[in-house]
Parts: C-alpha cells; sequence; structure tokens
C-alpha cells in the first residue's frame, strides 16, 4: 500500500525547492520539486519525501484524524489493547 501524509509547510528552503513539513506532530524535510508557487502555511500531500499536491485544510485535519483512528485501532488489535511498551 502506497500512503501520502498530508502536512502543514512551516518554512521554505533552498530557493524554494525544500521545505520543513509538520505531519501531525512530525517534522520533516521535503522536496517541493514537484510543485509550483507553494507557500508557507499551504498543507501538502508527502509521499517518500517528495511533496506531491496542494490539498486544504479540511481535507489535511480530516485525513490526519482518519489515519490515527486507523492506526490506534491497528495497534489495539495486535496488543490486545495493551501498551505495546510493556
Amino acid at each position: 500500500m502506497c500512503l501520502a501524509v498530508p502536512g502543514q509547510i512551516l518554512s521554505i528552503e533552498g530557493e524554494g525547492r525544500t521545505a520543513t513539513v509538520d505531519m501531525g506532530g512530525v517534522k520533516r524535510r521535503v522536496s517541493l520539486e514537484l510543485l509550483d508557487d507553494v507557500r508557507v502555511g499551504q498543507y501538502v500531500l508527502v509521499h517518500v519525501g517528495f511533496a506531491l499536491q496542494t490539498i486544504d485544510e479540511a481535507e489535511a485535519r480530516e485525513t490526519l484524524e482518519m489515519l490515527e483512528t486507523y492506526f490506534r485501532e491497528e495497534l489495539e488489535a495486535e496488543t490486545g489493547g495493551g501498551d505495546p511498551r510493556g
């Protein structure tokens, strides 16, 4: 399964070709090479280190909430509802 994760652009560096993006509290540097005219504050879909497209804030939040719910349920199913760290 391929997964693109939404994130908000926090800063743009390298003559506009790289950005620091916050994806649900995780900050990563991503390439903006595939996009034109992006700005700090916009939301993008990120896959394997590349911003693929811009999306609106509502779609980004909805997707992040869905991913959080999915992975929480998967973790609970695998651990029997307990904390996997012991």
